[in-house]
């Protein structure tokens, strides 16, 4: 089996430590914050995430921006000079154009070493949904997998990578246009919490209200009561927005309905929360479908 590397974007938020673990290369995000760019490495060198959501907390704004094809040829042709494949999966088409860039680059590069291969897949994933399906692709590669396999896998199952988000403050979705300004105050005034997901397009779409925070909370676990699959080998991933007592509310909800033994909880990072804002709270698992 020839040698491959699995390299990702940090959208997939995952820690530094189960980056180690893994065994997983990451190329960082950026975004602009304050007048100043900032790289979003899982080790949060360039900024630690509970600052990133107390500077938004305090009214200000980030942009983000796509990994571009440069930078993915700069990470993958060392890679390639040391007789070593590629297997990308990249940030969802449906929320940023980074996946379009790595796919760009593999072609440039497959052109220029003909005896290599760079495999892109579209993970249509988003924060650990993306992070959740990079850990079972790189406990494939560590049980003896080829990059083909694996590539098989992710691109059949991607689909039942189910992510169910709820936001706390209405204000960062009115900002980044997914709701209008009226329902941004309305909710606020009623303290309706959207519950969303992203769908078979990769794109973050709103499914359902709940009334008050914990009834969102406890949504996300109905969610999962209603499609997930057998729970005996999986793993369950929890990111938020700077609120780790409701996070670990959901876990300890989930552990207790469905008798999880391992979840794991990070940041959402500063690309996505940069539009779903402090408080955000989702959920993923491996379910029926999305």
């Amino acid at each position: 089996m020839g040698d491959y590397v699995i390299l990702t974007d940090s959208s997939a938020d995952l820690t530094a430590e189960l980056v180690k673990e893994l065994g997983v290369e990451v190329i960082p995000l950026s975004f602009t914050m304050e007048d100043k760019i900032y790289y979003n490495w899982p080790d949060n060198r360039d900024i630690d995430p509970a600052d990133f959501y107390a500077r938004l907390r305090g009214g200000a704004m980030a942009t983000t921006s796509a990994v571009n094809v440069a930078t993915y040829t700069d990470a993958i042709e060392p890679m390639l000079k040391e007789g070593k494949d590629v297997l990308v999966l990249a940030f969802s088409s449906g929320l940023s154009t980074t996946c379009n860039s790595a796919q760009i680059a593999a072609g440039e590069l497959m052109e220029q070493y003909p005896d290599r291969k760079v495999a892109v897949v579209d993970t249509l994933c988003a924060s650990l949904g993306q992070g959740l399906l990079v850990w079972y692709a790189a406990r494939m590669k560590q049980q003896g997998k080829s990059l083909e396999e694996v590539r098989t896998w992710t691109e059949e199952h991607k689909l039942n990578l189910c992510h169910w988000f709820t936001v706390d403050d209405l204000h960062f979705l009115k900002r980044g246009g997914r709701i209008s300004a009226a329902t941004a105050v309305l909710g606020t005034m009623l303290s309706i919490k959207p519950v969303m997901h992203v769908d078979n397009e990769g794109h973050l779409i709103k499914v359902g209200t709940a009334r008050g925070r914990n009834a969102s909370l406890k949504a996300l676990v109905d969610h999962m009561e209603e499609t997930v699959l057998d729970l005996k080998d999986q793993v369950i991933f929890i990111s938020h927005g700077d609120c780790l007592a409701d996070a670990q509310k959901v876990a300890d909800d989930v552990k207790s309905r469905f008798g999880v033994e391992t979840v794991i909880i990070n940041y959402v990072g500063p690309v996505i929360g940069a539009h779903s804002g402090p408080g955000t709270v989702a959920l993923f698992f491996l379910g029926s479908e999305r």
